[in-house]
């Protein structure tokens, strides 16, 4: 009997003692859910820095889910995360080459640490567990396993884009990275646009091809390759939103916006986002419509991160900088159009202030998918909804069209859309966000988690009879998937 090992750089199980399910993301919630459901464990850094690495495991039982964690010493978080994995593959695959750090001990300190997680993981694997690992961090990890032995059906997911094939070839040592990926059994996209940009490298690079039966082949081996769009569990927001916490919020909103009409920005503090793109937008907006600049706030909530590398702190100051130009024009006494705050809300909290605004702004200038603009949908109310105004290059757009589509780099493009959405009458606001929240619904991250798991479950892993017999193309795949997830063993992950 099989168990699901979930393998991420961080592990965030929903922790009671911490705030509970209101101060965990979506995503975590959903892993979470997958190991009560299917059992198994969920096993990365700890987060914290050691002076030597011991490779010595922090076994606990959080809410149901077994947590394995390891600390990494000092020089692996600087060379492997502030380094490989944010200074070079995070600004790289978000297309953005100018701030793209090449530095050799990255890339030896990302080996490194790849290999430490195995060889940290490996005694806790069982022969037929099945393991999902996420994320632009641990790209090599299925290697170092195979290399150690492990036969395993393994699976990744890149929550992030996957750039274009010119872009890939700039990284020093690029054909190793996508060789690695050829030691997962199943390599998950965000979008079908991902995807053709990951085959387009393997086709033009090195010279691989694509079996009838939908495999990728390259570097004398196989795997299947697909598109898994993410999704966010709109019957819960819908439950949180019934909540005190969310109540208290919407009510605080609603009594700060009395007199004119919310617009919010949520947003981690990243370059990826497009920001400073968002906040000329919202500028040309002021000043192309006088006579409305006193009926319309923005509310723009960007945590901090990654404030140890510098392109971070760079874009800090020039935001503070930008905001408080645009707020120095148009203020008055009485009234900031601008609202600007450092700092994370609970999911609970961020549902009360979605449902309180009249529009939000989703303008990522390169996204993997953008949950922001999923939850913004679930949390609205069905009989006033707001509007989503979001930009071509989220991968949510690719699902979510009946928002209003920006290019986020054309400022007049968001002050018109900013224009349409505010004056926007209740009859299209219900008809657009009927179609947003059916798909949003639909689509939701259970869907992904469980899609994922039986499609890899599906693949026989190395060794195992039939492992080199084409399968079903990707397309009925997916569709196997869902069959899988609707009969009797949807509810356990199990060989």
């Amino acid at each position: 009997m099989s168990r699901l090992i979930i393998v991420s750089n961080r592990v965030n199980p929903p922790n009671p003692a911490e705030g509970g399910e209101g101060s965990v993301g979506g995503l975590a919630m959903a892993l979470a859910a997958a190991l009560r459901e299917y059992s198994g464990i969920w096993f990365g850094w700890s987060g914290k820095t050691v002076p030597e690495f011991t490779g010595q495991l922090n076994m606990q039982r959080i809410e149901g889910v077994t947590v394995a964690t390891v600390d990494l010493e000092e020089t692996d978080y600087q060379e492997y995360y502030n380094g490989y994995a944010n200074k070079t593959l995070w600004p790289l695959f978000h297309y953005r080459v100018d701030l793209t750090a090449y530095d050799r001990s990255f890339g030896e300190g990302y080996d490194r640490v790849n290999k430490r997680f195995a060889e940290t993981l490996l005694p806790l694997i069982e022969p037929d567990d099945v393991v999902w690992v996420h994320d632009y961090h641990l790209i090599p990890l299925a290697r170092e396993l195979r290399r150690m032995g492990v036969t395993n059906r393994i699976g990744f997911f890149l929550h992030i884009p996957w750039p274009a094939h010119q872009l890939v070839v700039t990284l020093p040592r690029h054909r190793q990275l996508v060789e690695a990926l050829f030691d997962y059994d199943l390599i998950g996209f965000q979008t079908v646009e991902s995807l053709e940009a990951f085959e387009g490298y393997v086709f033009s690079e090195v010279q691989g091809s694509k079996t009838a039966a939908g495999e990728l082949v390259a570097f004398g081996r196989r795997a299947r390759a697909a598109a898994f769009p993410i999704g966010v569990d709109a019957q819960d927001f819908a439950e949180i939103l019934k909540g005190e916490a969310a109540m208290k919020v919407y009510d605080r909103m609603m009594a700060h916006s009395v007199f004119r009409k919310m617009v919010v920005g949520v947003d981690r503090l990243d370059y990826s986002k497009g920001l400073e793109e968002r906040l000329i937008g919202f500028e040309r907006f002021l000043a192309d419509h006088p006579d409305l600049r006193r009926e319309v706030m923005l509310l723009q909530i960007a945590p901090l991160s990654r404030d140890q590398v510098e392109a971070y702190q760079d874009l800090r100051a020039r935001l503070d900088g930008l905001i408080g130009r645009i707020n120095g024009a148009y203020a008055e006494m009485d009234f900031t159009p601008i609202r600007y705050v450092n700092r994370s809300y609970r999911r609970d909290e961020l549902a009360g202030v979605y449902r309180a605004s009249k529009a939000a702004l989703v303008t990522p200038l390169r996204d993997g998918m953008n949950l922001v603009a999923k939850e913004y949908v679930a949390a609205q109310d069905p009989e006033d909804p707001g509007v989503l105004i979001l930009s071509r290059f989220a991968g949510a757009a690719r699902q979510m069209k009946d928002a209003l589509i920006v290019n986020p780099n054309s400022p007049e493009e968001i002050s018109d859309a900013l224009e349409r959405a505010l004056s926007m009458d209740v009859a299209e606001r219900k008809r657009r966000w009927e179609a947003l929240f059916d798909n949003v619904n639909r689509e939701d991250v259970t869907a992904w988690r469980d899609d994922f798991v039986a499609a890899l479950r599906a693949r026989p892993g190395p060794g195992e009879a039939g492992a080199d017999v084409p399968k079903a193309p990707v397309k009925s795949l997916d569709v196997a998937a869902k069959a899988l997830r609707a009969g009797p063993e949807a509810t356990a992950v199990r060989a």
